[in-house]
């Protein structure tokens, strides 16, 4: 871990946002690459991408076959870490591009993710997002008859010293796309968006300037890395509740 309140960047400069719409998933992927190649050769500046993909299923390198859509559906196999999940229309996807100072800290980096994502969370007004130990992403604790449940998660590579992939933050998305899918490999807990949790419709807009402040202050040191712990429930109460995460978890028709 970086000293509190230390950048994670090599550079000095000011993070470049880019806020892109909406952009198919391999052409974004190919514009990540070239930031990244921009980056180490010196080139280009540390990039903030900020997106929503057309649906489309991504596996990382620890996907096995059981967690992939049984129904043929297409997955793009990609070099980032953790295993399957689910992009689409309503959910916020960030990738940021940045040269990390050595020696390298990829847990620190994930973590300084994880600190903006759960500043941008409470910052709605959601109780209790943190972090599930042993798990990555922003979680929200078990409660009233769900189990902690995702409503951010993290899948990061790192080349040559600079970052690829990100996250991804459910705002308004239709939750029955992770239906198909293992989402990152979990079958104990369930996958939820600010919209469900809220009661109300919450779009990409409407977190698209604190997500982009959050992230650069995180990863500049301005925001500091702070203990989020979520309760989870009990084995014998998480089986119990693993039938139920489904049901209590759709996208409400008024909300889409």
């Amino acid at each position: 871990m970086r000293v509190p309140g230390s950048s994670c960047r090599t550079s000095t400069g000011p993070v470049r946002v880019d806020r892109l719409g909406t952009v198919d998933y391999l052409a974004a992927w190919e514009i990540q690459r070239a930031h990244n190649t921009a980056r180490r050769d010196g080139t280009g500046p540390d990039v903030l991408m900020l997106l929503e993909h057309p649906s489309v299923y991504t596996a990382g390198r620890r996907t096995p076959p059981e967690d992939r859509p049984t129904d043929g559906t297409p997955v793009v196999d990609v070099d980032r870490g953790g295993r399957i999940t689910w992009h689409g229309p309503g959910q916020l996807v960030g990738y940021p591009i940045v040269e990390l100072t050595r020696p390298l800290d990829v847990v620190d980096f994930v973590r300084r993710l994880e600190e903006a994502l759960i500043a941008v969370v409470t910052g709605l007004g959601v109780p209790g997002a943190g972090r599930v130990k042993g798990r990555s992403g922003v979680w929200l604790p078990a409660g009233g008859g769900r189990p902690e449940r995702k409503v951010a998660a993290i899948g990061v590579r790192v080349q040559g010293g600079v970052t690829l992939h990100g996250f991804a933050l459910n705002c308004e998305p239709d939750l029955t796309a992770f239906d198909r899918i293992v989402p990152c490999g979990i079958t104990d807990a369930g996958v939820t968006s600010l919209s469900v949790e809220l009661g109300r419709a919450v779009g990409v807009a409407d977190v698209l300037d604190a997500t982009a402040h959050a992230m650069v202050a995180a990863l500049d040191g301005g925001l500091p890395v702070a203990e989020h712990p979520v309760a989870v429930a009990a084995p014998a109460e998480a089986a119990g509740l693993a039938g139920l995460a489904g049901l209590d978890l759709r996208l409400h028709p008024s909300l889409r």
